[in-house]
């Protein structure tokens, strides 16, 4: 019995069947078959103990969804990359592997563009690449607290003052900029709100009209010169539509890849999202039609 005790393969077999034992039971949850993925309550209580942490507030039903189904992505990729022998079985290892087989994907859409790729994907995505229209104006406030009832009339007085005199006194005191010079869109929204910015492209040039409200209260606006938005032309926006298109294939590539990954694959859900503390959606409020009283 001794030496059977003191054999190297002995020690060899019982060594084996620890490190086995042992990666069962760190690996609890898991399937150890290679094309089963199982998701059990353990997981996915984890999963729901990470969000709170960095939200401060358990997740929805949709958000804890969408945590599975990431941990299952990362899960497929990361068994591929230690089929391929990248790595180890270690938390933050897994998400590096995660990342280095996601990273063979990136040279599926290296090729180049052709400049009909170009023009098509601008075609395509013309919004994204738009001017916005750009204005030189003028205005004049008038501030609703100060006028009360009566601002529809002081404001008419004032542009019966500005067509005989359009430079007459009037309006309220206003740290908002009397005029804006080749100021796009985005800039005079930022600076007077969306609704001001919407309501200039219809208002005449050369002189003053309105009202135009804003978050501030009122103006009359005069319009000295103004640049249609347009879309550009490839020649200057290139680049811009180069990576973009670039990206949008490697992404694409990414998912074609994943996909057929996700293939091989049996996800078990053994885990109940109801029980692991998501937050039930709230149903939206119903929106009453126009005709409604």
């Amino acid at each position: 019995m001794r030496r059977l005790l003191r054999e190297p393969l002995l020690h060899f077999l019982i060594l084996g069947a620890l490190l086995f034992a042992i990666y069962g039971w760190l690996n609890r949850g898991l399937s150890l078959t290679r094309d089963e993925v199982r998701v059990d309550q353990s997981r996915v209580q984890l999963l729901v103990t990470q969000f709170e942490r960095t939200w401060q507030r358990p997740p929805t039903r949709e958000e804890l969804q969408g945590l599975v189904d990431d941990w299952v992505r990362n899960e497929i990729l990361y068994r591929e990359g230690l089929a391929e022998g990248l790595d180890r079985n270690d938390e933050i290892v897994r998400r590096r592997v995660v990342q280095k087989v996601t990273s063979l994907t990136d040279g599926m859409a290296a090729d180049v563009p052709s400049q009909t790729d170009l023009q098509a994907w601008l075609r395509d995505h013309r919004d994204d690449y738009r001017v916005a229209a750009s204005y030189t104006f003028q205005q004049i406030y008038f501030d609703p607290a100060r006028h009360g009832d009566a601002l529809v009339s002081v404001i008419e007085s004032a542009a019966a003052a500005l067509r005989r005199d359009p430079n007459a006194p009037v309006g309220d005191p206003t740290l908002l900029p009397a005029a804006m010079t080749q100021a796009d869109t985005g800039e005079v929204a930022r600076t007077f709100g969306t609704d001001f910015a919407n309501a200039l492209a219809p208002l005449p040039e050369g002189r003053w009209a309105g009202p135009v409200p804003s978050g501030f209260g009122l103006h009359l606006v005069r319009i000295q010169a103004r640049t249609p938005g347009r879309v550009p032309a490839l020649a200057e926006v290139q680049e811009a539509v180069e990576r973009d298109l670039l990206h949008a294939r490697s992404r694409q590539a990414a998912e074609a890849y994943y996909d057929s990954l996700r293939k091989r694959y049996t996800v078990k859900m053994e885990a109940d999202l109801d029980r692991a503390g998501a937050v039930k959606a709230t149903p939206a409020p119903t929106v009453p039609s126009a005709g409604a009283r």
